[in-house]
C-alpha cells in the first residue's frame, strides 16, 4: 500500500495532459512578463506537441515506429539544439557570465575574476541587435575586430520588469557609453578620447572605424554612485550624493606616491596583493606610484620601510579639460574635484544654453537621437530654437573602486538606462594570470557575493 501513491505520482508525471497543463502555465507567465500577447498563439503549438501531435515540430528528428531508435548523430543534434535554446534563454532573461579584464574595480573585483550578472534584478533588456552569432558579443572568436553581428536590423529598446530598482552603490554591468564608434585596429581605445587627444583629422580617413549598436558596445563594470535626479560632487576624491558623503566600499583604492627605504625590496607590495598592472616606478628617484586601500595604507605605515607616503590628488584642470567630462575649459573639473552635476532623469526639463550645453550635448544628439546645432549663439534641436530640453531616459553616474585607475563617468559622462545590463552578483571563479596552476586559483574569492 505504501508504494501505490508513488506509482500514482509517476503515472501523473507521465500523463501528457498534466505535462500540457504545467508547460502552459509556465508559458503563460512568461508571455505576461514579456507583455507580448501575440505569443499566446504558441499555446496551440504546445497543445499539439503534448497531445494531438499533428506537426513534427522537431523536424530534425523524424518520428519512428515504436521499438526503433534514432541514430547517435540525431540524438546528439537533438541534445545540442535543446541545450543551445536553454542556454540562450538563461543568457537573455536570467543571468550571464562575464570576466574582469582590468583592475578598475579592485579590490572589490580583481583582474581574472569571473562573475555572474543578474539580469532579473533590474529586468532583462530585450536584444536590440537580433542578427548575431549566439554566445558572442561584438567580435568573432579569436579575432580582434571582425564583427559577430549585423546591425541592419535594430529593435527598439525595451526592458522587462525586474525584481528591484537600481540602488546606490550597486555594482553594475553596462555597455560602454562611448563605444558607439571604435577604431578597427585599436578597439580597446576610446575613439572620442583619441580624437580629443590627437584631433579628428588624424583619425577619420586614416583609420578603419566600426559602428556598434547599444547592446554590442563593450561591457563595463562600475559602482553606481548617482541615480536619476541626484546631484553628484567629488571633493578631494570623495563622492558626495545630494550633499552626503558616499558610503566607502571596503575595496576602495586611491593612488599614492611611495618612497621606500630599501629600493630593491618591493616584496611587501606583492604581500598587499597590489595588481602589478597598477604599480609604476620612477627609476631615477625610486618613487613608486600604486593604489592602496585604507588597510594597505596602514600596513605600509606599520612596515617601517617607508620614507614618504603621499596620496595623489589631481588639482590642475588645464590638462584635464581634454579628458575629463564635459571636455570644456569652462568646467574646471578634475578626476578628484568634479561637479556639482545633476544626473538627468526621464521627464525632467532643464534649461539649455551655451554654458551647460557641453553637459547634455551627447545625451541630446547621440543617446536620444535629436539633431543638435548651435547657430548665432542659439541652440537648435531638430531645427527649432530651444531654451529647454526634456529628457527621454533615465541616466546614471558610475565610479570605479580603484579611483585613480578607472575609466568611468568622470571621463565620459552619464550612462543611459538602455545601456544597463544587470547587477553583478557573485564571483564563481578567480584566476591570477600572473601565477601558474594551481597557485593561480584564488580559492578565497570563489563563490563570494559582490558587495
Amino acid at each position: 500500500m505504501a508504494i501505490k501513491p508513488i506509482h500514482n505520482i509517476r503515472k501523473l508525471l507521465k500523463d501528457p495532459f498534466f505535462k500540457l497543463f504545467i508547460v502552459s502555465v509556465l508559458y503563460t507567465i512568461w508571455v505576461l512578463w514579456l507583455e507580448t500577447y501575440w505569443l499566446f498563439f504558441g499555446l496551440i503549438i504546445i497543445a499539439d506537441i503534448f497531445t494531438t501531435r499533428f506537426v513534427n515540430w522537431r523536424f530534425w528528428r523524424k518520428r519512428l515506429p515504436k521499438g526503433q531508435k534514432h541514430k547517435f548523430a540525431t540524438e546528439l543534434t537533438d541534445s545540442l539544439i535543446w541545450a543551445i535554446m536553454i542556454a540562450v534563454f538563461i543568457r537573455v532573461f536570467l543571468f550571464e557570465a562575464y570576466s574582469i579584464p582590468t583592475s578598475s574595480m579592485e579590490k572589490t573585483l580583481l583582474a581574472g575574476d569571473y562573475i555572474l550578472v543578474s539580469k532579473l534584478r533590474y529586468g532583462p533588456r530585450y536584444p536590440i541587435t537580433p542578427l548575431t552569432i549566439p554566445f558572442t558579443h561584438n567580435t568573432l572568436p579569436f579575432t580582434k575586430a571582425k564583427k559577430s553581428f549585423l546591425s541592419s536590423v535594430q529593435l527598439p529598446y525595451k526592458r522587462l520588469r525586474g525584481l528591484s530598482a537600481m540602488k546606490h552603490f550597486d555594482v553594475v554591468v553596462f555597455n560602454y557609453p562611448e563605444g558607439d564608434t571604435v577604431i578597427g585596429n585599436m578597439p580597446e581605445k576610446s575613439y572620442y578620447s583619441m580624437v580629443r587627444q590627437y584631433g579628428k583629422n588624424s583619425i577619420v580617413g586614416k583609420k578603419q572605424l566600426i559602428a556598434r549598436p547599444v547592446d554590442k558596445r563593450d561591457n563595463y563594470i562600475k559602482r553606481l554612485i548617482g541615480l536619476p535626479g541626484d546631484t553628484i560632487r567629488i571633493l578631494h576624491g570623495t563622492a558626495y550624493i545630494n550633499g552626503k558623503p558616499e558610503v566607502l566600499p571596503d575595496g576602495l583604492q586611491y593612488n599614492y606616491s611611495v618612497k621606500i627605504i630599501n629600493d630593491s625590496d618591493t616584496q611587501f607590495f606583492r604581500n598587499l596583493n597590489i595588481s602589478p598592472y597598477d604599480i609604476q616606478v620612477n627609476e631615477f628617484n625610486a618613487i613608486y606610484t600604486l593604489p592602496l586601500t585604507a588597510q594597505a595604507y596602514q600596513s605600509l605605515i606599520d612596515s617601517g620601510n617607508i620614507k614618504a607616503l603621499t596620496r595623489y590628488e589631481s588639482i590642475d584642470p588645464t590638462e584635464a579639460n581634454r579628458q575629463i567630462f564635459p571636455f570644456d575649459k569652462r568646467f574646471t573639473w578634475t578626476e578628484d574635484n568634479f561637479g556639482p552635476v545633476v544626473v538627468p532623469r526621464r521627464g525632467y526639463v532643464t534649461d539649455i544654453n551655451l554654458q551647460n550645453l557641453p553637459l547634455y550635448s551627447r545625451i541630446i544628439s547621440v543617446y536620444e537621437g535629436n539633431k543638435l546645432k548651435v547657430y548665432n549663439n542659439q541652440v537648435y534641436i531638430n531645427g527649432v530654437a530651444s531654451h529647454t530640453y526634456t529628457f527621454k531616459m533615465d541616466y546614471y553616474f558610475m565610479l570605479g573602486d580603484n579611483r585613480h585607475n578607472s575609466n568611468d563617468s568622470r571621463y565620459w559622462g552619464f550612462v543611459p538606462e538602455d545601456h544597463i545590463i544587470g547587477r553583478a552578483r557573485m564571483v564563481w571563479l578567480s584566476i591570477d594570470k600572473n601565477k601558474k596552476f594551481p597557485n593561480n586559483i584564488r580559492w578565497n574569492k570563489m563563490f563570494k557575493f559582490i558587495r
